[in-house]
């Protein structure tokens, strides 16, 4: 009707008051009309009437003014949703932006739930419930498993071009969801479209910045484990270094030593025939023990620098340095391909330390060394049948590639196997860069070995 009230301006509580009024005195004058003779009831109802009345209205006051209200209060309507939620905004108050959204939608619409769900990660993340309950925060992992989910029966995203912003969603429990709630919740989706990109931009940058602190750490952890595997190999190569100079290089020094002597008395008695021929011996033990020093040199720089690792990979350089072992080595199984460099020479350097150590004697039952792909993840398996020693001992021997692995994020374990002992040791196989998200759902991780413990 043209000159209706809005609902907000209804004198509601004196029609309240005019209602139970009315019921009081009709009730009175009904029950004197019952109980007395006209004339009685026309005399004393009227006085009877107007007190019961007052009374109901003093005891009754109260529960009409909450009920007045109640009806009285103008309903939210989108547009007054909408601008309290972008002032909410532009106070930087996004934790209570969203719930009138909800709210609106819930009531607007007389759904069981309705929830405002932001694009944060590229996982829908529910980011405002109404009616408030434990859901606020849940997430999902795509818009097609948002709408397969019960208890969603209508849902309109909101778009930035045509990237997924958010979505709004309401449930009705069975109840059918007319089209003046698609128009609602459109009407509601088109408004606070703007609000909506603003927010989940807000949210975007938000992660991007925890994304930053966490590269930060995984940086500085990382550079912390190369200093650890840098401090491993300087002390690998100190003792090999050490072991290779002691008794080869003074064996050597004092063979010369023994020569110069004998060749000084073969100078100073000429009818000495002895001493010329001791000379050539400590000469030629001379010569034999440079080569043995040359030749652990040549081990150690080909620790250093394996260039049949470089070129043929790990299988091809642990056979070099089975070659050179006394006890016999069987050789299986390879990888499925060559592998990045620090995957390959992480794997080669704890082979060659455990096979070096087990095969160190002549004799005994071959070492079985198995190389093996598993998944993302390679590996090298080795079985020493008749063993010096137990896996205990040969798990703090190896102690120095125990650390060079995990810097590399491998694992390495020694153990018991039928009176034997079994060396496995894995790497991942491949490294996984990391890579911010530009908005285009790319890969993201951190800057790690893939693998490695987080």
């Amino acid at each position: 009707m043209a000159g209706a009230l809005p609902r907000g301006d209804l004198p509601v509580r004196p029609v309240l008051l005019g209602v139970l009024v009315g019921v009081v005195l009709l009730a009175v004058a009904l029950g004197f009309s019952l109980l007395t003779r006209p004339a009685v009831a026309g005399v004393v109802g009227p006085f009877v009437a107007a007190a019961l009345a007052v009374l109901a209205a003093r005891v009754a006051g109260p529960g009409v003014d909450r009920l007045a209200g109640r009806l009285g209060r103008p309903a939210p309507t989108p547009y007054a949703v909408l601008a309290d939620t972008a002032a909410r905004v532009r106070e930087g108050s996004l934790p209570d932006a969203l719930p009138g959204l909800a709210r609106v939608l819930g009531e607007g619409t007389a759904a069981q739930r309705a929830v405002v769900w932001l694009v944060v990660d590229d996982v829908l993340v529910a980011e405002a419930v109404h009616p408030p309950d434990a859901g606020r925060g849940e997430r999902v992992a795509s818009l097609g498993l948002l709408l397969a989910r019960p208890g969603v029966d209508h849902a309109v995203p909101v778009l930035d071009g045509d990237r997924l912003r958010a979505v709004l969603t309401i449930g009705k429990a069975g109840r059918p969801v007319t089209s003046g709630d698609r128009r609602l919740v459109r009407d509601v989706a088109g408004g606070a479209q703007l609000v909506l990109q603003g927010v989940a931009r807000g949210a975007e940058l938000a992660a991007r910045v925890r994304r930053v602190d966490e590269l930060a750490r995984e940086t500085a952890a990382s550079r912390r484990r190369l200093e650890v595997a840098r401090e491993v190999e300087r002390r690998r190569l100190v003792a090999e270094l050490r072991g290779a100079t002691s008794d080869r290089l003074a064996g050597f020094r004092q063979s010369i030593a023994d020569a110069t002597e004998s060749l000084e008395e073969a100078r100073d008695d000429p009818d000495d025939d002895e001493a010329p021929e001791m000379a050539r011996h400590h000469v030629g033990e001379a010569r034999e023990r440079l080569g043995e020093l040359i030749d652990r040199f040549r081990v150690i720089a080909r620790g250093v620098h394996p260039a049949v690792l470089r070129e043929q990979g790990p299988r091809a350089a642990l056979e070099e340095v089975a070659a050179d072992l006394p006890r016999a080595v069987h050789l299986s199984g390879r990888l499925a391909g060559r592998l990045p460099w620090e995957i390959e020479s992480g794997l080669y350097y704890v082979a060659s330390s455990a096979v070096s150590l087990l095969a160190a004697r002549p004799g005994g039952a071959p070492l079985e060394v198995v190389l093996e792909s598993r998944g993302d993840t390679v590996g090298v398996r080795i079985t020493d049948p008749d063993p010096d020693d137990g896996p205990d001992a040969v798990r703090a021997a190896l102690a120095d590639d125990l650390d060079r692995l995990a810097a590399l994020g491998g694992a390495l374990d020694v153990v018991g196997a039928g009176g034997g002992i079994e060396l496995r040791a894995s790497l991942p196989d491949r490294l996984r860069p990391v890579v911010l998200d530009a908005g285009d759902g790319a890969e993201r991780s951190s800057t790690r070995v893939a693998g490695g413990a987080a």
